[in-house]
C-alpha cells in the first residue's frame, strides 16, 4: 500500500524505508566528523536560555534537504533548522538532524537523528538513528526493527503494569512550567527509578524494552514524530497529557503498557 497518493503521488513503504535510510546516512556523515571534535561552532539560539545549534546540526540538515530537493520535490519538509518547504503530495518529511545538541556538546552519545515521514494525520514512519553507536532504529508500516553492532532485530516494547515497577526517562529535571514540573514530580515519585538527560534515545530504549515511560513537555513536531512512530510501531502508547494526539508535539507521555499509561495520565491530571 503506498504512504501517499494525494495529488497523483504515491510512495511504496519500501521506497519509504530506504530514502530514510538515504536520509540518515547522509547526517550521519555530515555530523560524525564534529562529534567531539575541539573546534565545533556553537550559536546560541534562545531567547530565555542557553538552546545551542551547532555546524553539525546545519550541515546534516542541509544534507538530508538536499537529497529530498532531488529525489521528492513534490513532498513537504519540516525542519528543526531551516523550517518548512511547502509540497503538494500530501507527505511531509520532519527532520531534527540532531535531537539532543546539550548532550552533543558534552560528547555524551543519547544524541540521534530524528526524521519522520507524516501524512496529514500524523506519522507514517520514523527513524531514530545514533550514528556515533551505529544503532538505528526504525518504526512504521507494521514493523520496528533495531540494526546495530549486536545486528538486526525486532523491536517490542515490554509489559510494566504498575508505576512502582516502572523506569521513567525525561530530558532536563526542570520539565517545562512549574505546574508541569508538579505533575511530572506526581509521576515520578511513584516509579522505580527516574533518569534525566537521555533526550530521544529514551524513546528509542522504551521502544527497545528497556524502560518504559517518557514524559516530557514544550516539544516540537520534529522533536516526537520520529519516536512516536517507533515507539507505536513496536507496540507501545504516544498520547498527550491529556491522553490525545502528540505528533504536533507540546506535553507527550509515552507508555510501554495500556495500564501504565491510564496511571500515568492520572497523576499527570493531578
Amino acid at each position: 500500500m503506498a504512504a501517499s497518493a494525494a495529488a497523483g503521488v504515491s510512495l511504496a513503504p519500501e521506497e519509504a524505508v530506504a530514502l530514510a535510510d538515504r536520509l540518515a546516512d547522509a547526517a550521519g556523515r555530515a555530523i560524525l566528523p564534529w562529534f567531539r571534535a575541539e573546534a565545533l561552532g556553537t550559536t546560541d539560539k534562545g531567547a530565555g536560555g542557553f538552546d545551542p545549534v551547532t555546524e553539525a546540526d546545519r550541515a546534516a540538515e542541509t544534507a538530508m534537504r538536499d537529497i529530498l530537493d532531488r529525489e521528492r520535490p513534490e513532498d513537504a519538509i519540516l525542519g528543526e533548522e531551516f523550517g518548512t518547504r511547502e509540497g503538494r503530495s500530501g507527505l511531509t518529511w520532519v527532520l531534527d538532524p540532531i535531537d539532543g545538541t546539550r548532550a552533543f556538546l558534552c560528547g555524551a552519545p543519547t544524541w540521534g537523528v530524528l526524521i519522520a515521514l507524516s501524512g496529514p494525520e500524523g506519522p507514517l514512519y520514523g527513524v531514530v538513528d545514533q550514528p556515533y553507536t551505529g544503532e538505528r532504529f526504525r518504526g512504521g508500516f507494521g514493523r520496528a526493527t533495531l540494526d546495530g553492532p549486536r545486528g538486526h532485530r525486532a523491536l517490542r516494547v515490554r509489559r510494566c503494569s504498575t508505576l512502582a515497577e516502572a523506569t521513567l526517562a525525561t530530558t532536563y529535571p526542570e520539565v517545562g512550567t512549574a505546574a508541569e514540573q508538579t505533575a511530572f514530580a506526581r509521576v515520578a515519585r511513584e516509579v522505580r527509578l527516574t533518569r534525566y538527560g537521555m533526550d530521544c534515545y529514551a524513546y528509542a530504549m522504551l521502544a527497545a524494552g528497556q524502560i518504559d515511560l517518557v514524559i516530557e513537555a514544550g516539544l516540537a513536531p520534529y522533536d516526537i514524530q520520529a519516536p512516536l512512530a517507533l515507539i507505536e510501531a513496536a507496540g507501545g502508547i504516544v498520547t498527550d497529557w491529556q491522553g490525545g494526539p502528540a505528533h504536533g508535539g507540546g506535553r507527550v507521555l509515552a507508555a510501554a503498557d495500556p495500564e501504565l499509561h491510564r496511571a500515568a495520565l492520572e497523576r499527570l491530571a493531578g
